[in-house]
């Protein structure tokens, strides 16, 4: 579980691999200092776990479902990623709740001084409520207004300088995850839906 507050800017120092196994090499040495093997960190909003924290780097193995669904498998060496590690009980909760579960990926439409807009799938889009929250490369933001095909997002100073969003560019594909309440309620009012039943 995570909150979508960004703890540190990490740079990809490796990806290798292809296909169905991935593996990424992150530097992110305030991170990796507090993390041990097989614990969860969120990578650009993506719960993966660590198989190395050696030497201020943290590794991971990237499956096809990770590699499918979001836009990791596009990283390259050098590149800047939003890093959180997993929320300890005591940690202040100051974003949302978020899980590290991708739900798709979105396309950067525009990019101006009071932020952006994002063109995402409509099977995404119908969860999404105007002041909703909404989970952006792991950054948790508050929905500024709904299109029919897109939403935006208002950017403080402070996000843009300790997130990735400051750098993002119209084109850029950018991971996305929903609000998980919006989904259980949907669930829940499916008609037909038997909570009894498996």
């Amino acid at each position: 579980m995570f909150t979508g507050i960004v703890r540190e800017l990490g740079t990809v120092e490796s990806v290798e691999g292809n296909g169905d196994a991935v593996r990424l090499r992150v530097r992110a040495p305030e991170t990796a200092e507090r993390t041990t093997v097989g614990e969860s960190v969120s990578v650009n909003g993506v719960c993966l776990t660590a198989v190395d924290t050696a030497d201020g780097a943290l590794e991971f193995d990237l499956v096809s479902e990770t590699l499918r669904r979001s836009s990791l498998g596009r990283l390259e060496a050098g590149a800047a990623v939003n890093v959180e590690p997993a929320l300890r009980a005591g940690d202040p909760l100051g974003g949302h709740f978020v899980q590290g579960h991708v739900d798709g990926v979105g396309r950067v439409l525009r990019v101006d001084e009071e932020g952006l807009e994002v063109a995402a799938a409509p099977e995404l889009l119908r969860y999404f409520v105007e002041k909703g929250s909404i989970a952006v490369e792991g950054v948790s933001l508050t929905i500024a207004a709904l299109g029919g095909e897109s939403f935006t997002v208002a950017l403080v100073p402070h996000t843009r300088a300790a997130t990735t969003l400051g750098e993002v560019s119209i084109g850029d594909e950018v991971n996305l995850e929903v609000d998980v309440i919006a989904k259980h309620v949907e669930r829940l009012l499916q008609p037909g839906y038997d909570p009894g039943r498996i």
